[in-house]
């Protein structure tokens, strides 16, 4: 897998695509640290350990760098920066119930525009699968010779 750039300066507006989420009754927001055993539990259950560990850094992190999307006050998916590595964006994901509703696109926007208030130029998106999306959401680039990052010899045992 690949890493991709971001022009933080050049991004898509954002409160579009929040309003869109309210009209659905979708909440976008930044976690809060008493919800942490919670958006841990739940990420552990919908995606991996090593996403735990990195949504465990952004909700330590001051500013917190996770953000949460909920419905009917569930949660149904998150995003994160400046986890694995300042300047980072992800991990991300959306429970495969609540996809297709451009979730999953709010919360990419949301912390690409926080990055932005943060200071931050530019964003990496690390380890990437789905580089169309990325590539039509955020305009993001391919950066060649990028795999496997930083991530080479992480720990899988």
């Amino acid at each position: 897998m690949t890493d991709m750039l971001v022009k933080l300066y050049a991004l898509p507006p954002l409160e579009p695509l929040l309003q869109q989420q309210r009209d659905q009754g979708i909440t976008i927001r930044r976690a809060l640290a008493p919800e942490k055993h919670h958006i841990l539990h739940w990420v552990r259950q919908q995606f991996s350990e090593f996403w735990v560990s990195e949504c465990d850094v952004a909700i330590n992190s001051k500013p917190v760098s996770c953000w949460i999307a909920t419905f009917e006050d569930a949660l149904i998916g998150f995003g994160c920066y400046d986890t694995t590595c300042k300047g980072f964006f992800g991990p991300t994901g959306v429970s495969e119930s609540a996809r297709g509703r451009g979730t999953g696109t709010a919360l990419l926007l949301v912390c690409l525009h926080d990055m932005r208030s943060q200071g931050y130029g530019y964003a990496i998106i690390g380890h990437v699968g789905p580089t169309s999306f990325y590539e039509r959401a955020v305009g993001a680039t391919i950066i060649p010779d990028s795999s496997p990052s930083v991530y080479a010899g992480l720990l899988r045992k």
